[in-house]
């Protein structure tokens, strides 16, 4: 039998689409352009054969009459087509000894009937149970989504646009989840709205308002938007800094009723003002502090006062900046929250 030293031969069995089935892949495809593969899915009821062989390759047949998964060869090259009755598909499956290690591998228990789970966050379907898969869509938080089955490794099958996909299991809950950002302030929070949108995050804030719209509006709106997983952002002040203590009682009040709905709190550091702005940046480091120092344990500080005062901003009214600004104090909200500060 002919040797090729260049390149092994993987071959690639999907299993049917049964109650049980192992989708398994010992190698990566290593080709020069993307490799279309068919899905168990777009196979499923026909019986399809690996043609294009020589004699030094066998033939497969789909499905498989004992469930064997296929191991790669070490001497034969084949780049063989897929046929059914009404379609070809042309899947090249050389490898290349230089590529990337193995594709994960899993097994899926598939459900009897769909059941409806909820995305948590914004996240990718991927064309196999693993990060190393292609991403072949994303869904929004809150997406209703049809789940087929679970993986041996953590994930969910799902029907996505017509085809199987899979999501990991930790983004997907049983019931509608709170959303993951929620926000609420005074004008400073409506216009970081409009520089950095609405995708995942909701917004309580009013222009010119201040503690008597949170205790009297915002409060009572919060359950609406904030659940489980909900990570709250609260940025009040600048318009009533006299007020401190009263903010302080008001976040305090409703700690217990907030860290039991799962909602994880932030309050924001009111940021600095230029020159032309009707209060101090004295006024409102004393704010600062007094909240600071009374905000119960469970509410987590951040302090966006020290970092615009250390990477600057733009303001051409002295207390609202320019999109960029509220765009650098947004990444600087997600990369404390991601450290679980």
């Amino acid at each position: 039998m002919k040797k090729f030293k260049e390149k092994k031969k993987i071959l690639i069995v999907l299993t049917g689409f049964a109650t049980v089935f192992t989708f398994a892949i010992a190698y990566s495809l290593g080709i020069g352009e993307k490799a279309e593969v068919a899905s168990a899915a777009e196979l499923t009821g026909t019986t399809t054969i690996i043609t294009g062989v020589t004699e030094e390759t066998p033939t497969i047949v789909y499905p498989p009459t004992d469930n064997t998964v296929v191991t790669p060869t070490d001497n034969v090259i084949v780049t063989p087509t897929v046929q059914s009755e009404d379609t070809t598909i042309v899947v090249p499956i050389t490898y290349d000894e230089t590529d990337t290690p193995a594709l994960t591998a899993y097994t899926v228990v598939n459900y009897e009937m769909p059941v409806t789970l909820y995305t948590s966050d914004t996240v990718n379907v991927r064309a196999g149970a693993g990060t190393d898969y292609e991403r072949i869509g994303k869904v929004g938080w809150g997406t209703a989504v049809p789940v087929v089955g679970a993986t041996s490794n953590g994930w969910y099958q799902v029907l996505y646009d017509n085809m199987i996909g899979f999501i990991r299991g930790d983004y997907m809950v049983a019931e509608v989840p709170g959303i993951p950002y929620l926000f609420v302030g005074d004008s400073r929070t409506v216009q970081m709205q409009l520089a950095v949108g609405t995708d995942d995050k909701a917004y309580i804030a009013k222009v010119g308002e201040g503690y008597n719209y949170f205790k009297n509006t915002a409060i009572d709106a919060i359950p609406q938007y904030a659940g489980r997983g909900t990570t709250m952002i609260i940025n009040f002040g600048v318009n009533d800094l006299r007020n401190a203590s009263k903010y302080v009682q008001l976040v305090n009040s409703h700690m217990d009723e907030w860290t039991e709905a799962g909602i994880t709190v932030y309050y924001s550091a009111v940021t600095p003002v230029g020159s032309s702005a009707s209060v101090s940046n004295g006024q409102i480091e004393a704010f600062n502090t007094t909240l600071k120092d009374g905000l119960d344990s469970r509410v987590h500080w951040i302090d966006s006062y020290s970092y615009l005062q250390q990477v600057g901003f733009s303001s051409k009214d002295g207390l609202h900046y320019n999109k960029e600004t509220y765009k650098n104090l947004y990444s600087y909200y997600m990369a404390v929250i991601s450290q679980g500060l």
